[in-house]
């Protein structure tokens, strides 16, 4: 058999190839799958959607954007916050700011901001509908909210004050059928959890003269990724997550991940100035 020249042995194209991929193995070295542990609040974090959630969708693509994947596990929340800021898993989402919460982890930047609003029944026969630029508009109205929320510091000590009549149930679902029942004028809630409700628990008729005025109670209720800073890699992992949650809020994607698909209370929000 003929001998192969030393061209044919040594072709340089197969030499570049292998540089190639050579420079790029650092690139795939950095890929990786990480474990995120998180809890039930629908449609923000649930375990109902497939995407996970509205929430827990945009961190996912955000680490795409870095070259990650997530794989998330559902616990209860407490036991969620206890274990990540533990290092038992490589982060939890997603977190609004408490700072004695926050303590031992790294905090994101903003995945979303949510959207709390005032929901109310549309009433006919020329009934003035409701409206509000300040809090103190709320005087005399019954208002429906949930004890253990944050909302704002002013709300909660205007109720203290005696201002605001503020009516307290265990859950926003409570709330909302109290709104529909017409025990209470007003509901503060957020407007996809909202719209997740009037989907899974009412039907059409039931909720259909529900609103949700267009001013937002806060626009600070920003919303969070937190890696415990008990692990090396999360100073990095978090540099990269903030770069990759970036760029997904430089594209049309993301204005479409925040919208509640086909419900009524979806307009978009005035923001409160």
């Amino acid at each position: 058999m003929e001998a192969r020249s030393s061209f044919e042995r040594f072709n340089p194209c197969w030499m570049l190839l292998v540089i190639g991929v050579w420079c790029l193995a650092p690139i795939f070295a950095q890929a990786e799958n990480l474990r995120l542990v998180t809890g039930e609040l629908p449609p923000y974090a649930t375990q109902e959607r497939p995407d996970d959630g509205i929430a827990l969708d945009i961190v996912r693509k955000a680490f795409a954007n870095a070259g990650s994947t997530v794989t998330y596990t559902f616990k209860p929340w407490t036991r969620s916050l206890e274990e990540a800021r533990a290092g038992q898993w490589d982060g939890t989402a997603y977190w609004g700011k408490n700072p004695t919460r926050d303590i031992g982890f790294l905090i994101s930047d903003n995945v979303l901001t949510e959207q709390w609003v005032f929901l109310y029944r549309q009433r006919g026969g020329g009934t003035k509908p409701f409206d509000w630029d300040t809090l103190a508009d709320l005087k005399g109205q019954r208002i429906a909210a949930v004890q253990s929320y944050t909302y704002t510091a002013e709300f909660w000590e205007m109720q203290k004050a005696g201002t605001l009549k503020v009516e307290v149930a265990q859950d926003d679902l409570g709330n909302l059928r109290r709104l529909v029942a017409g025990r209470v004028d007003v509901a503060v809630i957020e407007r996809n959890v909202a719209c997740y409700l009037m989907n899974a628990h009412f039907k059409a008729e039931e909720v259909a003269d529900l609103r949700a005025h267009p001013k937002l109670l806060t626009t600070q209720f920003t919303t969070h990724l937190m890696l415990s800073e008990k692990l090396p890699q999360s100073a990095e992992r978090m540099k990269a997550f903030n770069r990759g949650l970036a760029q997904l809020k430089k594209s049309k994607d993301y204005a479409a991940l925040l919208h509640y698909p086909q419900c009524s209370l979806a307009a978009p929000a005035k923001a409160l100035n």
